[in-house]
């Protein structure tokens, strides 16, 4: 978790971000897993005769943070592994090979996005060293870098990314499971996957055959963005997170009623979310 901290890169406001994760009432191990990260590598120019040297300011601003949340699937064991390590490895490589951050423009930013692609894929790898011999213990992803105001999106799985603003939710990521495809196929309706119980089934997860999903997201201030598994979606309608989101001022709050409701409705699964908050200046 990490606390407000006022940002020179947001003309003073700053990200409230705050995660939370809970075993539920049903489950005996915890297969979830988190992470909130700084990454920056500062160089602070102090004499120099260059005739520009201003062009050394960004690289003591730029500040990227990093927000995951990962589900495992294969069992008590197995899930927990498999998400533990895919957010150790993603974490492990990022902050070894993509530590410095600048403004990015339009014409360097898709070999941002390649280079994260390439750090899930080494985490997929991670998570396939633990069973080399066959099919074995998975894991979903969802991920947003941030680096303001932009945002960078690697998904796989069914876990969830949420981006309120102005009121209104919206989900940018779409469930990967072997409903959804029969449902855009036209294969089934939505109420023969619900009975069936193909929206369970994972179509793509790190660890199994895996295609990730890559976005862009443009944030503003005041808008607000959340992580989430499965075991929040299952008993939160987004009804119910629009209000909270809404209504709870911080990042910890905001995350403490959204697991507090899953669990109320019944818990029956493990349960995470991750809130970022992005506080104008006139707000602290």
């Amino acid at each position: 978790m990490s606390g407000p901290s006022p940002s020179p890169e947001m003309g003073g406001g700053y990200l409230d971000v705050f995660g939370l994760t809970d075993i539920g009432k049903k489950r005996k191990a915890n297969e979830d897993h988190f992470a909130i990260a700084l990454m920056r590598k500062s160089l602070e120019l102090q004499h120099s005769n260059l005739e520009h040297p201003e062009f050394f300011d960004r690289f003591g601003q730029s500040t990227a943070r990093l927000l995951m949340v990962a589900d495992g699937v294969g069992g008590s064991i197995g899930g927990g592994l498999a998400s533990r390590s895919a957010v150790e490895a993603l974490t492990e490589y990022l902050g070894q090979t993509a530590g410095c951050y600048y403004k990015f423009d339009v014409d360097t930013e898709h070999e941002f996005l390649d280079q994260l692609e390439g750090a899930v894929g080494k985490a997929h790898k991670r998570v396939r060293s633990h069973t080399p011999k066959g099919r074995g213990p998975a894991t979903t992803l969802t991920m947003v870098t941030l680096v303001w105001p932009r945002g960078y999106v690697i998904h796989v799985g069914d876990s969830r990314g949420y981006h309120l603003r102005g009121g209104r939710l919206r989900q940018f990521t779409q469930d990967q499971t072997m409903g959804e495809l029969l449902i855009e196929e036209g294969v089934m309706t939505e109420e023969q996957v619900r009975e069936s119980g193909m929206h369970n089934v994972l179509s793509s997860a790190l660890g199994a055959d895996y295609i990730p999903s890559i976005g862009l997201l443009d944030f503003r201030f005041n808008d607000v963005l959340l992580l989430c598994t499965d075991g929040l979606t299952k008993h939160v309608s987004d009804e119910e997170i629009t209000t909270i989101l809404k209504r709870d001022e911080t990042a910890e709050a905001a995350c403490r009623t959204l697991v507090d409701a899953a669990l109320e409705a019944g818990g029956s699964d493990n349960v995470t979310a991750v809130v970022c908050r992005m506080v104008a200046p006139t707000e602290h």
